[in-house]
């Protein structure tokens, strides 16, 4: 079973990881497009997390996650607990590419665009704000991005949005 990762599964994906390969999910944007009421803010103070928003001619580098064999299915019951918290994510088997040329199905979460906590097209500027001071039962918001942004660099993944993120949310919590 793969699990496409794109966001905070590249640096804790919480569950064994049998193998690990850099991989293109096409037709789909990573973007800060999801209010996180749960994980990095709450109902009255929501943060943000990143999601995949479908939309034709774009694509979004991350990992495949192939899970360890015989945890597949604890695995599976660990991400739905994780990622359908609220129900603003959808599960999808959707095909990936990776970076050795092979093509797998993979276990992925993508925004319900018709859901609450949907919040696409906002302003960098007003991403930085939010992020900057929320706080949510995993933590801060911040450090949500920061991780994220470390591990796309070290895994040679450049996100331009991210990095200036990281900077404009480092000089506001200064």
């Amino acid at each position: 079973m793969w699990v496409f990762g794109y966001g905070s599964l590249l640096w804790n994906p919480g569950f064994d990881v049998a193998e690990q390969v850099v991989a293109r999910l096409p037709g789909y944007a990573r973007s800060f497009c999801m209010r996180s009421i749960h994980h990095r803010g709450t109902v009255d103070h929501p943060g943000l997390v990143l999601a995949l928003d479908e939309a034709d001619g774009t694509s979004c580098e991350g990992v495949a996650l192939r899970a360890a064999p015989g945890t597949e299915e604890a695995t599976l019951a660990y991400l739905r607990e994780r990622e359908l918290v609220s129900s603003a994510y959808l599960e999808k088997e959707l095909d990936i590419e990776l970076v050795d040329g092979r093509r797998v199905r993979a276990v992925t979460y993508v925004i319900d665009p018709d859901h609450d906590q949907y919040c696409g097209g906002i302003a960098l500027e007003e991403q930085a704000q939010i992020i900057a001071s929320a706080v949510g039962g995993r933590g801060p918001n911040t450090e949500y991005l920061y991780n994220t942004a470390l591990h796309l660099r070290e895994l040679g993944l450049a996100d331009s949005d991210l990095d200036w993120l990281v900077r404009r949310v480092q000089r506001i919590c200064s």
